[in-house]
């Protein structure tokens, strides 16, 4: 069955996504409540079925708009990956529920419902690394998806850090904890 998408400045959908965000990343899809949601958005169930299809589907289409604001506010800069994840790791800290809906779709969605946009993003950026390696402008002791994997999870790191972890790093102020993940990408990429 089709999924209708209506357009994006539609603000009952607009809604929709903007409650969905706060419910899915604070108890991911198995526990969220289509029923808060469309109480947050000042909408109804209906709603919900009519612009996604069902949960899942807003659940999708929520992570789908993430990842592509993301990529969108931080593109990829092969010439300056320690730049590049400087600014991704701003982006998590601006964002914070950003993180939780990817690791939610992770856990919950990734193994069965992969989605296409995301795919072609990523594809796309390894290939930007590997031009960039063939070229001389990355070295090539990685693999590119594998290198671009690397700088996105260091550019994650402290976004990701468990509550035990983030106990033992309590002291590191945020400017320091940016200034980590460029030293690290920088000595990963030799820079």
């Amino acid at each position: 069955m089709a999924r209708f998408t209506p357009p994006a400045s539609d603000e009952v959908r607009a809604r929709l996504l903007l409650a969905a965000r706060e419910e899915f990343a604070a108890v991911g899809l198995a526990g969220a409540r289509i029923e808060r949601i469309a109480a947050a958005s000042s909408s109804n169930k209906a709603q919900v079925f009519h612009y996604f299809g069902s949960k899942e589907g807003l659940f999708d289409a929520l992570v789908e708009q993430t990842v592509t604001e993301t990529f969108d506010e931080v593109p990829l800069d092969t010439g300056d990956l320690p730049g590049y994840a400087a600014r991704l790791h701003d982006a998590w800290v601006r964002r914070p529920w950003a993180q939780r809906l990817v690791t939610w779709h992770r856990l919950e969605r990734a193994a069965v419902a992969p989605l296409q946009a995301v795919v072609d993003r990523n594809t796309a950026a390894v290939a930007e690394v590997e031009r960039a390696q063939r070229a001389g402008v990355l070295p090539r002791a990685y693999r590119p998806a594998v290198l671009l994997g690397l700088v996105l999870h260091v550019a994650a790191f402290w976004s990701e850090a468990s509550p035990e972890f983030d106990a033992l790093t309590a002291a590191v102020v945020p400017a320091r904890r940016r200034q980590v993940v460029v030293d690290a990408v920088t000595a990963l990429v030799g820079s």
